[in-house]
């Protein structure tokens, strides 16, 4: 198992309710550390750039608003598999298919108010965490 890099959202349906240390709690108890964090409010130019992806979909400008909605917390997580990892602890995109005990079944309100973000490959993963991080702000 090789030691990786991943990056984390805690999203503003789960900042609002308070789950922010229930998130992390379940991403550490799993294994998984948290070498950088910080809660931010993203701002609409943000959301478009890191959701650029997805602009010619159908859902791009509802997700640009709900992920500006209120604060957020971004992380760097760090630990065997990393990536892999964090996506078995969220669980599927949709709450609804998501396996019990997952952060997005136990959490989210819906498909979109699913909880948290995570990288879904270690090069998304590299760009993501240099979009919101500085190196000296990783602190592992």
């Amino acid at each position: 198992m090789s030691t990786e890099r991943t990056f984390s959202i805690v999203k503003p349906d789960a900042t609002r309710r308070n789950l922010t240390g229930k998130v992390i709690d379940r991403l550490e108890s799993a294994g998984l550390r948290v070498i950088a964090q910080k809660r931010i409010w993203m701002s609409t130019k943000q959301a478009e750039a890191f959701y650029a992806v997805h602009k010619a979909r159908p859902f791009f400008h509802d997700l640009v608003k709900f992920m500006t909605s209120g604060p957020v917390v971004v992380q760097v997580l760090e630990g065997a598999n990393a990536v892999a990892k964090n996506r078995e602890i969220m669980g599927a995109t949709d709450p609804a298919k998501a396996a019990p005990g997952t952060i997005r079944k136990d959490f989210a309100e819906s498909i979109e108010a699913n909880s948290v973000h995570g990288s879904d490959s270690a090069e998304n993963a590299a760009a993501e965490i240099k979009f919101f991080f500085a190196d000296t702000e990783i602190v592992g």
